[in-house]
């Protein structure tokens, strides 16, 4: 272990340096040494969770600056280094047939590789200071990825407004890790851990902490009320989507909540606010996609719905239920952008009202469409189900009889938008005579592996409780076999509440044409608003004003004289050595 944690994380990046190195007159080496190295990474993550344990790796010290250089596989980072790699894996050869014949191709798997290391880094590391490193490193590689169209004004746009408002997680971050530092003089996650949970931590300075990691987490994890960013990411090539904005680097602010709920769970409040956070964006984002027409789109709204049921998982106190559904879907939901891929792929567009029909020309995209379609709507036996249900009962567990009811509601809404998105485009009733052909062995082979895993990844479940109960000692998480759970589901009355919640979603869009309801002022305030983002796009656009004014306001100060710029970089690196030296001594 000591030797696969710097493998994991060094791997790729070595590789993305050498595909630079190859560059774009060898398209054929690149995809090979591409698709070569990306199984060697995920081979390494899943060597890595099998040898999963709580022990802590230390393999340099500077006390200095950052500490020791620590890292651990315990089960919330290698399980989502798994992920990250293995889905990686897959995207990257779906890249191979999809991104033939492209412009910046050295560049476009550079990006993915640079990434994949830093997500690996992110979730294994034990120091905040490493930990902000790669989680700047994730958000810059997601900004060139959504921008690799770079002629393209909506491409460019899209990756600045991501950079720009995950950036409000990264100051979060950045000011919770100083809280931390200035608490017990060092970055070690667990030594934090242990601290908060001894009670040595004063709770005013605790409830900061954990509060500016909710905003962190919220940002990077396209929350309420940062979750404007991810539609427009977008404009990304596909696979990109399904690796960094579906299954990777948005559960990165899940990912953060989970480590540090120890420490955050007694705060009075903030378990509230988390589940509040993730039932508005569950809402909101849910009647976004019953409006959108872009496919791409509407999976973009499902991600961040889907991202805000593990957040009200983590609220209403079950790590393992959120980290289950994490798991359940960066499987389903990778399928759904990969399979969305093949279609754009196949005929050129992104607009579901000129699509249709499908089904006759694609059936094996269409079969594979429904699967991943079936499994976030929660349909047994598939892999959604099993985890969406664990949710629910842990809302219900938590006495929350509202947070519950919404919850229903949510499960409708989901059931509605993918009923509306995969009849769309797959009804016999064709809309065009849009050209399609076949999609690639190389674009195959990613989605029957990822539609296999929707209905035998969730029997992992007992494996997963069991790496967490044994690694995680802080979480006070019990193992739970696969009977016991499954029973616990399948006995409870209120699961049948939910499948018919599901139902009635499903034939809601069936059947729209039956009811006036569509014709009413209701409906359209709601389609209106739902369109306009809630009003959250202008917001955007005049915190972008204020800040330009306040740019050109700022440009009065800076004299263009080097030395005068020289002085205040020394001034300003002497103050940070004088209080790393003489602070850090007390």
């Amino acid at each position: 272990m000591n030797f696969l944690i710097p493998t994991i994380i060094l791997l790729p990046w070595a590789g993305a340096i050498l595909l630079w190195v190859i560059g774009d007159r060898q398209e054929q080496l690149q995809h090979r040494f591409a698709a070569s190295l990306s199984i060697l990474c995920a081979l390494t993550s899943v060597l890595i969770l099998i040898k999963a344990s709580p022990a802590v790796y230390h393999y340099s010290d500077n006390h200095l600056l950052t500490g020791s250089l620590s890292f651990t596989a315990d089960g919330l980072g290698a399980v989502l280094s798994c992920i990250a790699n293995v889905i990686g894996s897959l995207s990257v050869i779906f890249s191979t047939s999809y991104m033939k014949s492209e412009k910046g191709l050295a560049r476009y798997y550079a990006m993915i590789f640079f990434f994949i290391g830093a997500m690996s880094g992110l979730v294994l590391t034990t120091n905040l200071f490493l930990l902000f490193f790669f989680w700047e490193i994730t958000a810059l590689c997601s900004y060139l990825l959504i921008s690799f169209y770079h002629d393209d004004p909506n491409a460019v746009r899209g990756g600045i407004k991501a950079l720009l408002i995950t950036q409000v997680g990264g100051v979060g971050l950045l000011f919770a890790s100083l809280l931390i530092f200035g608490q017990i003089r060092s970055f070690e996650t667990n030594l934090f851990l242990q601290q908060a949970l001894s009670g040595e931590i004063p709770q005013n300075t605790l409830m900061w902490i954990g509060f500016t990691m909710l905003l962190a987490a919220a940002a990077k994890s396209a929350q309420f009320p940062f979750f404007t960013w991810l539609p427009d990411a977008m404009e990304a090539p596909t696979p990109v989507s399904a690796l960094i904005h579906a299954a990777t680097m948005v559960n990165a602010g899940v990912y953060l909540l989970c480590r540090f709920y120890p420490a955050f769970a007694t705060i009075p409040g903030w378990k509230t606010i988390v589940v509040l956070t993730g039932l508005i964006t569950i809402l909101l984002s849910s009647l976004m996609a019953i409006f959108a027409n872009d496919l791409k789109r509407v999976l973009a709204y499902s991600t961040v719905s889907q991202l805000g049921f593990m957040f009200v998982a983590v609220g209403s106190g079950s790590v393992l239920a959120s980290q289950f559904h994490l798991f359940s879907h960066a499987i389903f939901k990778a399928l759904l952008f990969l399979a969305a891929g093949s279609i754009i792929h196949s005929c050129g567009t992104r607009d579901m009202l000129k699509m249709g029909g499908f089904w006759e020309k694609k059936p094996f995209i269409g079969i594979i469409f429904l699967t991943g379609s079936l499994a976030l709507a929660g349909i047994p036996i598939l892999n959604g189900f099993w985890s969406k249900e664990l949710i629910l009962e842990t809302v219900l567990k938590g006495g929350a009889g509202a947070f519950y009811a919404l919850m229903l509601v949510a499960v409708a809404l989901t059931a509605l938008y993918i009923t509306r998105c995969y009849l769309l485009v797959f009804s016999r009733r064709r809309k065009s005579d849009l050209h399609i052909h076949r999609p690639s062995q190389a674009m195959r082979l990613p989605l029957e592996i990822l539609a296999l895993g929707t209905f035998i990844s969730w029997s992992a479940f007992p494996l997963l409780a069991k790496v967490f109960a044994e690694t995680l000692p802080f979480h006070e998480i019990e193992s739970e076999s696969l009977s016991h759970m499954t029973g616990s589901i399948l006995s409870d009355p209120l699961t049948y509440l939910a499948l018919a919640m599901t139902l009635i979603g499903g034939l809601a869009w069936v059947f729209r044409n039956r009811f006036q309801f569509r014709r009413s002022a209701l409906y359209k305030n709601v389609r209106e608003f739902s369109l306009a983002s809630f009003g959250f796009e202008k917001i955007n656009d005049q915190i972008i004003i204020a800040f330009e004014r306040a740019s050109d306001a700022a440009r009065s100060i800076q004299t263009g004289v080097i030395n005068w710029n020289i002085l205040g970089m020394v001034a300003g690196f002497l103050g940070i050595m004088i209080f790393l030296l003489f602070g850090g001594s007390r």
